[in-house]
């Protein structure tokens, strides 16, 4: 079968067909003309449905609604699908205060948009000595955003980069880490 097409009645193709009726009950294995048959006294169609078994299932159905059922399940499978997106926070060492407020902002309006981020400390020549300071200024950022955020992935160095990876506490995020932020936020108090 290709993409959504269906083999109905006289399109499939099998000798022996396992059949089931409209409401879900197994009649057993039958020859194709007896299936068909079978289809013909309800005024309904036989609509192969697995075709990779041997026999093939075929269920004996409308098949203009079978095929909206299909459709419609699909539609909601689609709604039940979450998607964010992952932005980039990508930050230097020695990076100016205000600066830093405002990429805190951006950050701050992504997560409260349920979108994930990835903060990214990039290092140059010298400023390599200073890791410290880039460990830090991730620091303070989470601590900036622990009141939207939770931490995913902890900080990790590589390359010449530190990352991290935090996401929104409402919408989705990690559970595990949701708990261990609630927990370091009662320790402060």
């Amino acid at each position: 079968m290709k993409g959504d097409s269906l083999r109905v009645n006289k399109a499939i193709k099998a000798k022996e067909v396992r059949v089931i009726d409209n409401d879900g009950k197994q009649l057993g294995v039958f020859p194709i003309d007896q299936a068909l048959s079978l289809a013909e006294e309800k005024n309904l169609d036989l609509v192969e449905i697995n075709a990779n078994i041997n026999p093939p299932v075929c269920k004996i159905v409308d098949y203009g609604k079978y095929k909206y059922e299909l459709t419609k399940k699909k539609k909601e499978a689609k709604k039940k699908q979450v998607t964010f997106d992952v932005k980039n926070l990508e930050l230097r060492p020695f990076i100016g205060k205000g600066d830093l407020e405002y990429k805190v902002k951006n950050a701050k309006e992504w997560l409260l948009d349920g979108d994930k981020v990835k903060i990214s400390i990039f290092f140059r020549g010298r400023e390599l000595a200073n890791k410290e300071r880039g460990f830090e200024l991730l620091k303070n950022v989470i601590d900036q955003l622990k009141d939207v955020a939770v931490v995913e992935k902890e900080p990790f160095f590589q390359g010449k980069r530190i990352e991290c990876l935090i996401g929104p506490i409402k919408k989705g995020g990690n559970k595990d880490a949701q708990v261990k932020n609630l927990e370091n936020s009662k320790e402060e108090i």
